[in-house]
């Protein structure tokens, strides 16, 4: 699969213009400032229907304008026919959007998202690992959401159900009131916690075996932290935890006002190895080690969507070289270059910053958000 066409009308700086690529992918080459990124978050807005920057969907439109729309059309492999088409609309004026899958609007966003199957570098993905472990949940959750069947729903209802717990403990409700939502937080906190625990079970060697490869110097692991003691994690077992876990915490639940175990407090630890675990990395790596982690946590979420979706990904890469010493770079483009993605659309300052696919891959210029192809 690969994007074949995007039709862009207000989205950022991009203006009113309509862009066919290349099946092997092209580099979008110029200067800081005039839309390389803006081009990027347009194209994956279309898997997730978000910024992928964080950028709230008012500031999407371009300004004093009242809408953005983005249109792509994705091909088979071989582009013998249309495979999808995937349209997304926002009205600033009355807060509206509208998604369509193959000119059909879906009753939620949750049965649009994950069509498209890319995934985005960038040098900001370093966060991940530099930030607190809210981050690390967001991460976790997008690519489950995007390829675990029933993960956003069970999300949905535990951030709802949460939401009205924490309510009832603000206002002082006596216990037994509190305690009508344990019941449902317990479903979907079970499901959330079984897809998570299993899909780093599922990633942990391979995330360990990147990032090895693109340090060629040390190693690092990462592990599904809950403060939860559970010793079943089939989803029947978390649910029986999370009961009694409920039970035995709502006197600290009560005092604190604030539900005080659960998902929505569970962690994804990444360590530093040597002969022995030496740290957690957010603490203790250099900023090349931090970066090496990220671009491993990128490569396992490829796999994951090839893995679930059975396509190879579209790779957007978003000048995520900038920040890498030579020898990381060059073995990253190695990874990347072994078949594990598909079409490859980047970003870069200048024509000697393009180095996947080498000279195989178009490039084009672009000046004020206008791409010149």
């Amino acid at each position: 699969m690969h994007l074949s066409e995007l039709k862009l009308r207000l989205f950022r700086n991009l203006g009113v213009q309509e862009l066919s690529f290349p099946e092997e992918g092209v580099a979008i080459v110029g200067p800081n400032a005039q839309g390389k990124s803006n081009l990027l978050e347009a194209i994956y807005y279309l898997e997730i229907f978000r910024s992928f920057r964080g950028s709230k969907l008012q500031n999407l439109v371009a300004f004093g304008e009242d809408f953005f729309r983005i249109e792509g059309f994705i091909e088979s492999k071989e582009g013998e026919q249309l495979a999808m088409n995937i349209a997304a609309a926002y009205e600033t004026s009355g807060r509206r959007r509208k998604i369509t899958i193959n000119a059909r609007e879906p009753k939620r966003v949750g049965d649009a998202i994950g069509h498209l199957g890319a995934v985005v570098f960038s040098p900001a993905d370093v966060r991940i690992i530099e930030g607190g472990p809210s981050v690390r949940r967001r991460y976790m959750d997008v690519i489950l959401s995007l390829n675990r069947e029933g993960y956003l729903e069970s999300l949905q209802t535990y951030k709802h159900v949460l939401a009205q717990r924490n309510s009832a403990l603000r206002s002082g409700a006596d216990m037994s009131v509190v305690q009508v939502w344990d019941d449902s937080l317990a479903k979907s906190a079970s499901k959330i916690m079984m897809e998570r625990a299993g899909w780093v079970a599922e990633r942990q060697t391979d995330f360990s075996r990147y990032y090895e490869e693109v340090s060629a110097e040390d190693s690092a692991s990462m592990t599904y932290v809950s403060k939860m003691n559970i010793e079943d994690w089939s989803q029947e077992g978390i649910y029986a935890q999370c009961l009694i876990t409920l039970q035995e915490s709502k006197d600290r639940d009560y005092l604190r006002k604030s539900t005080t175990r659960g998902p929505h407090l569970d962690e994804l630890w990444m360590s530093l190895e040597g002969d022995k675990t030496l740290g957690e990395l957010r603490e203790l790596g250099s900023g090349g080690q931090r970066r090496t982690a990220a671009l491993a946590l990128r490569l396992i979420e490829g796999d994951t969507i090839r893995d679930s979706r059975g396509v190879q990904p579209i790779l957007l890469l978003d000048d995520a070289f900038a920040e890498l010493d030579d020898g990381r770079r060059e073995r990253v483009v190695l990874l990347m270059d072994q078949g594990r993605f598909g079409q490859v659309i980047m970003t870069a300052p200048k024509e000697s910053d393009v180095y996947i696919h080498g000279d195989r891959i178009e490039q084009w210029g672009i000046k004020d958000g206008r791409v010149q192809a």
